[in-house]
C-alpha cells in the first residue's frame, strides 16, 4: 500500500476483521473462495506491511526477498486465476459459464507463466513516490497485462450475478484511475483500491444478495451457515 508499512497492516486488519464477517454469512460451499476474496486481500497487505519493513531496513535483505516473492505471487499470478475461478464456481450452466470457463483457463495459463517469470528472472523492489514499485522482466510485459486484465476483470464482468458485475465494473474503474494516476507502482495500488473495494463483499452476503441457486434473487430454501465456528455463541 501506499504511505508506509503501518498503513499496510492497520489495512490488513481491518480488511481481515470485514473478511471474517463475511466468510460468517456463507451458506453455500460454491460461494466460500469468492467470499474469501477480503481475507486473501488481507493476508496480501499483511505481506507488504513486510516489505515496507525489508525497504526500511528493518528487516533482513533474505527475509525483504521472501515477502516481495509473496506479494508478487499474489497480485501477478494467483489473482488472475483465483478470481475467474471464484466467479465460475458460482455460475450457473449457460453461455456466461462458457465463456467464464475460458477466462479459468486463461488466467491459469497467466498464472504459470507469471510463476515462471518469479522464480527464473529477478525480481526487484523500491519506493517511487511514496508508494512500491514491483519490477520483473517477465511478468512486466504488456501483452502479459491486457491478458491478466481480461482473466481477472472480464470473468466478474460475464457474472450472472448482478452483485458481482457491480464489483467488476468498479475493479476496471480503480484499475483504470491507477493506470493514469499511479502507474509507477501499480500493482501496489491497484492491489489496495481493490482490498478496500472488497469490503462490499461483506454487504452483499450479509444482505443475502448472493445466492449460487437463485441468481439476483432470494432463495426460499434457508441453508445452514457453512463455517458455524465463526459465528458468535447465540447468534
Amino acid at each position: 500500500m501506499c504511505f508506509s508499512a503501518t498503513a499496510s497492516f492497520a489495512a490488513s486488519g481491518i480488511i481481515g476483521s470485514i473478511g471474517l464477517a463475511t466468510l460468517r454469512h456463507v451458506r453455500d460451499p460454491r460461494a466460500l473462495l469468492f467470499a474469501a476474496v477480503p481475507m486473501l486481500f488481507a493476508i496480501h497487505q499483511f505481506t507488504e506491511g513486510f516489505v515496507w519493513l525489508g525497504l526500511e531496513g528493518r528487516i533482513g535483505s533474505v527475509a525483504l526477498g521472501h515477502v516481495t516473492f509473496l506479494f508478487m505471487l499474489y497480485a501477478q499470478g494467483l489473482l488472475p486465476f483465483l478470481m475467474p475461478l471464484a466467479v465460475l464456481l458460482m455460475e450457473p450452466e449457460g453461455w456466461r459459464r462458457r465463456i467464464i470457463i475460458g477466462l479459468t483457463v486463461l488466467g491459469a495459463g497467466v498464472f504459470g507463466w507469471m510463476v515462471y517469470g518469479l522464480i527464473f528472472f529477478d525480481s526487484q523492489c523500491f519506493v517511487e513516490q511514496n508508494s512500491i514499485a514491483y519490477r520483473n522482466p517477465i511478468t512486466g510485459d504488456f501483452g502479459v497485462s491486457l491478458l491478466y486484465i481480461l482473466a481477472t476483470c472480464g470473468a466478474l464482468l460475464m457474472s450472472t450475478h448482478r452483485v458481482v458485475r457491480t464489483y467488476g465494473v468498479l475493479n476496471v474503474i480503480g484499475l483504470s484511475i491507477t493506470q493514469v494516476v499511479k502507474e509507477e507502482a501499480f500493482a501496489s495500488v491497484w492491489c489496495f483500491y481493490a482490498a478496500i473495494l472488497s469490503v462490499v463483499l461483506y454487504r452483499q452476503f450479509s444482505h443475502k444478495d448472493i445466492d449460487v441457486e437463485t441468481p439476483n434473487g432470494a432463495s426460499s430454501i434457508l441453508r445452514p451457515f457453512l463455517l458455524p465456528w465463526l459465528r458468535f455463541r447465540g447468534q
